[in-house]
């Protein structure tokens, strides 16, 4: 009976060590890695439906689709504009080239949006109101939290209803 005792607490032993180590990885698995990415790495591609025709995107890390952090680039050619849209999550945006305009509210108006150049920083909380423009070509870095997504002030500027509607 002793015999059988142990050789019962050694199989829950042997299954409580299984399933601390199968744990153990999973957590190791969901953690995240530092990522590093050379300027010769970037590789812009065309961006998602939910933009303006003419923007570029290179994802650095994560997936903007997913929750979880991300970080894109985009690049814009001059004259580019997205009209008065939200985001659902707070965005950070460093301009790395050309001039980005910025204008908050329920209105695009390139001659007062905020003009930045290289080297500036925004942030902007989930759910404000904007637009955006780019005065020559320009490259900004966007960090968030996925799901990335955007909601059009007017139904008529979002793409991929204009594009369904053809």
């Amino acid at each position: 009976m002793l015999a059988r005792m142990l050789l019962m607490l050694s199989f829950v032993a042997l299954a409580v060590s299984a399933a601390e180590e199968k744990a153990a990885k999973k957590t190791a698995a969901m953690k995240p890695m530092p990522v590093t990415v050379s300027a010769d790495e970037v590789k812009f591609g065309p961006a998602p439906p939910t933009l303006p025709k003419g923007a570029q995107l290179a994802v650095l890390f994560g997936d903007p689709g997913k929750k979880g952090a991300f970080a894109v680039r985009f690049k814009f050619p001059d004259g580019y504009v997205v009209p008065p849209h939200w985001h659902s999550n707070d965005e950070q945006l460093t301009v790395l080239s050309g001039t980005f305009l910025m204008k908050m509210g329920d209105k695009w108006d390139a001659a007062t949006a905020t003009s930045m150049g290289p080297g500036a920083f925004h942030f902007l909380p989930g759910k404000m109101h904007h637009s955006a423009g780019a005065k020559g070509e320009t490259v900004l870095q966007l960090q968030s939290t996925g799901p990335f997504d955007i909601h059009y002030l007017n139904p008529a500027d979002d793409p991929t209803k204009t594009a369904a509607a053809k």
